[in-house]
């Protein structure tokens, strides 16, 4: 069986404390994905809790690399929403202080998981529904399967970030009201 990645940009904000601590939902429950796979409520259960059993934990890694582990995943769980992580970036790594900056800069904002399907279905429109899977590995990705969904960077740099916008429309909007007049 093939190592399968799904890519998610969380709507909720995955968020960024410290520089260091990332807190999101990896993948969410009933939304189709560009590839047309959604997944089912309860889907990573029996992955989680066999993980646990063996004292293992899901790898965290930049860009689905196996040669870069990023950091570590403290809390993994399902609930109604999906699968939301929590974990922190090993900024002690040079790969971690530039994925930390990476964020900060909202350059990287996605998640995205690796997995083994182990059952699954097609609906009526031919997308897969993911029922069980075997989940390894959520990684930081620049490029997620749901990009209408958005990542926000919790803290001061947020409220930096939207003044700098605020401000470049009041600019912009003056600018446009001299060139009338």
């Amino acid at each position: 069986m093939e190592l399968e990645h799904k890519d998610h940009r969380p709507k909720a904000g995955l968020r960024v404390v410290d520089g260091a601590v990332i807190e999101g939902y990896a993948s969410v429950f009933g939304v189709a994905d560009q590839g047309g796979d959604i997944v089912l409520p309860g889907a990573y259960a029996a992955s989680l809790k066999r993980l646990g059993a063996e004292g293992r934990r899901v790898k965290m890694l930049w860009q689905h690399d196996p040669g870069q582990p990023l950091g570590v995943w403290d809390e993994v769980r399902e609930d109604a929403h999906g699968l939301w992580v929590k974990g922190r970036v090993l900024t002690d790594l040079a790969r971690g202080r530039e994925a930390a900056a990476l964020l900060a800069a909202g350059a990287i904002d996605g998640l995205s998981i690796g997995y083994r399907t182990l059952k699954a279905d097609r609906d009526a429109k031919g997308r897969r529904l993911l029922a069980e899977v075997e989940l390894w590995e959520v990684s930081l990705v620049t490029f997620p399967m749901l990009p209408e969904a958005r990542v926000a960077v919790k803290g001061d740099k947020i409220e930096t970030a939207l003044a700098e916008i605020a401000r470049a429309f009041e600019a912009a909007r003056a600018d446009l009201a001299a060139r009338r007049d």
